[in-house]
């Protein structure tokens, strides 16, 4: 009862965690994190962890299908002026971090100041964001302040920006230079998530040292952290808690789900155990031996556990759950635009990655290395996405014999050996780059089978997680087949993509087609509809006839959880499940 008082006042008393210490969660991540800081980790496993710890303003109700933006740490949601440019946001009172040397020992409140330093971070050179594309160009002022860093050296966060006006100690505005019909999207995405300066300084002097230390409002904080190996989170005790009210829909296991948890003060869970286990066949015997309560079932294991989609008898029987959906994402086969090999815009080079792309055999991907779990995409948005559009058919289908005729047309020619040259005759040799894991193995076997269709010598280069997403930031990469999960769902977070100032951000393969980014930048001021439909459906063609890359595929999510798991549903865009489900302990 005085935990419920607590947090239904919400005024100066700042309520405990109801999480129960004793209940345990383990859970594992397929690939190897990055760290923890939310204006530089871009991979969906570090931001599991992240969205745990950080808050964000808004975020979306648990059971809604299609998602449902919900305030956070906002009280409401934010009131929008007539024009559309401006946002004011009132935080909820009583907000506290959790405990770090950081804050000299006293308790620090989270106040409007914190958003407006983190949106900030985005945008300073220092801080090296993958994440500045989000607010870029977008709020009044802030380019302004970032160009002033550039040229200086120093990013000054007390400066004045007319974009980001603080009206009181809980209150702020945005401002826009134009509508932005995503901003309440970005709101609730992580990297936008609240930081403390204090936290910033004390370790930012350390290599890494604050994406090693995450200090947030969130229900978890970091205990341990084994790199690459595991990571532990225990409840924050600063969290102010919430109750389970969420209504369910039309889907029978929302009702299961909302009568066994509704009314209940959450978390629930007192601690959360992440390992990272790169092998399939290792994570499934973990999950059969009751060693992870929660698990991803991967394509090559499905066979092992479904049907048609659906669970197999015998884990019926055991109480085993299934969560599944198509993962609001896009697979796709990028080039490197800037590669001497692969990139630009010469006839020749266009012919190069077109014929690859047609001697790809998606289909077969789908079949051999996912186990019939994925969906294919003609169109860079995926189903589940505002803008996506299943009767697009895209004009680079798998054909293989044209494929051929196209690379003969345009100067890559045979040699003696058998293998195709560049057209000035030197050898023609494409590097792909993969995880160095059975998933990435089998990558390997499948593009090998695509280049030698096209008598194209292909070189393997595996690195770990980590390191892909370091290089190909940095153009460094010449091919690499890689899944961008949906930030929110809309087009414009997929379009991005090939968005040219985004590279070295989000746009991996570097691509630069000045057609492409004014059809974008239109896009951008648009609200979901026909017309920028339209504009989609123009960018995709473009994307077709210039190739930077090929598209590919969404994959099922197909979660599994134990019976003793109780509360939990799989959410296409909130990652932190953990947090809005329960143990029963008897069971266990």
């Amino acid at each position: 009862m005085a935990i419920f008082l607590a947090f239904g006042l919400g005024q100066g008393a700042c309520a405990k965690s109801p999480a129960n210490p004793e209940k345990v969660l383990h859970t594992v991540f397929s690939a190897q994190e990055t760290g923890f800081d939310p204006a530089v980790a871009s991979d969906l496993y570090s931001s599991q962890i992240i969205r745990s710890i950080h808050e964000p303003l808004l975020t979306y109700d648990y059971l809604a299908r299609p998602a449902k933006l919900v305030p956070e740490t906002a009280e409401a949601m934010p009131e929008i002026s007539a024009d559309g440019k401006t946002y004011t946001i009132t935080l909820k009172k009583g907000i506290y971090f959790a405990d770090d040397p950081a804050f000299g020992g006293k308790r620090r409140e989270l106040v409007a100041a914190d958003y407006i330093y983190s949106i900030k971070r985005l945008v300073d050179p220092a801080v090296r964001s993958s994440w500045g594309w989000l607010v870029k160009g977008k709020i009044i002022g802030l380019d302004t302040l970032a160009q002033n860093a550039a040229k200086t050296g120093k990013f000054d966060y007390k400066a004045k920006v007319l974009g980001l006006r603080q009206l009181n100690r809980y209150t702020f505005q945005i401002q826009l230079v134009q509508p932005d019909y995503s901003l309440l999207h970005i709101l609730a995405h992580t990297p936008t998530a609240a930081v403390a300066w204090e936290v910033v300084e004390r370790y930012r002097d350390g290599n890494g040292q604050v994406m090693a230390n995450p200090v947030g409002t969130g229900p978890y904080r970091l205990e341990s952290w084994r790199r690459g190996s595991q990571m532990v989170l225990v409840a924050n005790p600063n969290f102010r808690g919430f109750i389970w009210d969420f209504e369910p829909g039309e889907d029978p296991e929302d009702k299961r789900i909302a009568d066994v948890m509704r009314g209940k003060m959450m978390p629930q869970i007192g601690k959360v155990i992440i390992d990272v286990i790169p092998e399939d066949q290792s994570r499934w015997l973990a999950f059969q031996n009751r060693e992870i309560d929660v698990f991803s079932l991967e394509g090559p294991l499905a066979p092992r556990a479904l049907e048609e989609g659906q669970l197999r008898p015998e884990l019926v029987e055991k109480g085993v759950g299934l969560s599944r959906y198509i993962e609001p994402e896009l697979i796709q086969f990028y080039f490197n635009m800037r590669n001497p090999v692969v990139g630009g815009l010469s006839n020749e080079r266009v012919a190069l990655r077109r014929a690859i792309i047609m001697a790809h055999n998606v289909k077969e991907e789908i079949d051999v290395v996912s186990n019939g779990q994925a969906v294919m995409l003609d169109f860079p948005i995926p189903p589940g996405v505002a803008g996506f559009d299943g009767a697009y058919q895209s004009i680079n289908g798998f054909e293989p014999d044209i494929a051929n005729a196209l690379l003969d047309r345009y100067g890559y020619k045979k040699g003696t050996d058998g293998w195709r040259n560049k057209p000035d005759g030197s050898p023609l040799v494409i590097v792909f780059s993969t995880r160095p894991d059975s998933a990435g193995q089998q990558q390997l076997e499948m593009w090998k089978r695509t280049f030698d269709r096209l008598s194209i010598k292909m070189e393997e280069d595996r690195r770990p997680f980590p390191e892909l997403i370091k290089a190909e930031r940095q153009c460094q990469l010449m091919m690499r087949e890689m899944a961008w999960v949906a930030d929110y769902p809309d087009g414009g977070n997929f379009m991005q993509l090939f968005y040219g100032p985004n590279t070295g951000q989000s746009n991996h393969g570097c691509v630069e087609l000045p057609e492409f980014d004014a059809l974008y930048e239109e896009a951008a001021t648009l609200p979901d509809g026909e017309e920028r439909n339209l504009l989609y459906h123009k960018m995709a063609r473009l994307l077709e006839v210039y190739a930077p890359a090929g598209m590919g595929f969404a994959r099922y999510r197909n979660m599994l959880y134990q019976t003793y798991v109780i509360g939990y549903k799989k959410h296409p865009f909130m990652h932190n499940e953990w947090a809005y489900s329960d143990i029963d302990m008897a069971k266990r």
